[in-house]
């Protein structure tokens, strides 16, 4: 009875809530991505990296199934990441690896292997739709891939490796690193095809995945970090408070010609409400200086909460 209940413990703990949230960002992250790799990517012969860049080179030269071949490829980097990232880690990669399998075979049988625009009376892709084709299949792709680390999750195959790497070189966005260990297996595509368009192509997949990743990831919100240095520091703290709503901190600083101390006040603001800061602070002090950042994300009180950020 007591291992029964001390089994039932741990269950009790788990937050049922956050879990099914994050499985559920799985599926679609999924989901979305067999829809860009079925229905756009794979007809164009592209490759953008992964194992699944990998399956489709062998689905168009052998006629293997996509979804087959990725989870034959992906099992052998699930070992790998569960080892370096943790039990559950694996275990969220492991629905990552089956569902998007599970999901690209599915497609395969739904939708088939043509390309969705083709040049009248055949079944070839339009050479004129390609670009289009393969900007929406990267954006797909880049959006479930999104929605996959989100749950802090991955689909398997590469972005395993990216995780990894990302776990050690964390100043570096995840998109940026997958986007470097995909583009090796662009060079697949080249030697199988012998066609230079399909890397190129395959290239702008990967780079506007990348970004869309990290879009996903730091959310769509741009902000804009300001610095303000002037004598009439308070006059602006006041206007900040009390005109725009917004808060912000003091810095102290030192001027460098003539070492007499500066109040630096450091505030985040929206683009909107910038013209009016700017304008504000001529008003107060002509002779102050400002020095505007984009910032990539805000957060914090008046923002996207940490607790929220952290528990999406």
């Amino acid at each position: 009875m007591g291992k029964i209940a001390l089994q039932f413990g741990k269950y009790k703990n788990i937050d049922w809530k956050k879990t099914l949230t994050e499985y559920s960002l799985i599926l679609i992250g999924t989901f979305i991505m067999s829809v860009g790799f079925i229905v756009f990517i794979s007809p164009l012969k592209l490759a953008p990296g992964g194992v699944y860049g990998i399956a489709i080179i062998l689905h168009h030269l052998f006629n293997f199934p996509i979804g087959l071949s990725g989870i034959c490829l992906d099992l052998p980097l699930l070992l790998i990441g569960t080892l370096w990232l943790g039990g559950k880690f694996g275990m969220k990669t492991l629905v990552g690896i089956v569902s998007l399998s599970g999901f690209n075979t599915l497609m395969e049988f739904l939708y088939g292997y043509d390309p969705l625009i083709t040049l009248p009376g055949t079944n070839i892709a339009d050479p004129s739709a390609t670009f289009i084709l393969g900007l929406c299949g990267a954006v797909l792709l880049g959006i479930g891939l999104g929605f996959i680390f989100k749950s802090r999750a991955t689909s398997g195959g590469t972005d395993i490796i990216a995780m990894i790497i990302g776990k050690y070189l964390k100043h570096i966005p995840i998109g940026t690193i997958l986007i470097c260990v995909d583009s090796v297996i662009v060079l697949g595509a080249l030697a199988a095809f012998k066609d230079w368009t399909i890397p190129l192509y395959s290239w702008m997949v990967i780079y506007v995945t990348g970004i869309v990743i990290d879009k996903i990831i730091a959310g769509f919100t741009v902000c804009k970090t300001v610095l303000i240095i002037s004598d009439k520091h308070e006059e602006i703290r006041d206007k900040l408070l009390n005109d725009l709503r917004r808060g912000g901190t003091y810095i102290n600083g030192e001027g460098m010609y003539n070492h007499t101390e500066k109040k630096i006040i450091f505030t985040s603001i929206t683009p909107k409400q910038l013209p009016i800061l700017m304008d504000m602070v001529h008003t107060v002090d002509p002779d102050a200086f400002l020095s505007v950042i984009d910032a990539a994300e805000t957060i914090g009180r008046g923002f996207t909460s940490l607790h929220d950020k952290v528990a999406h």
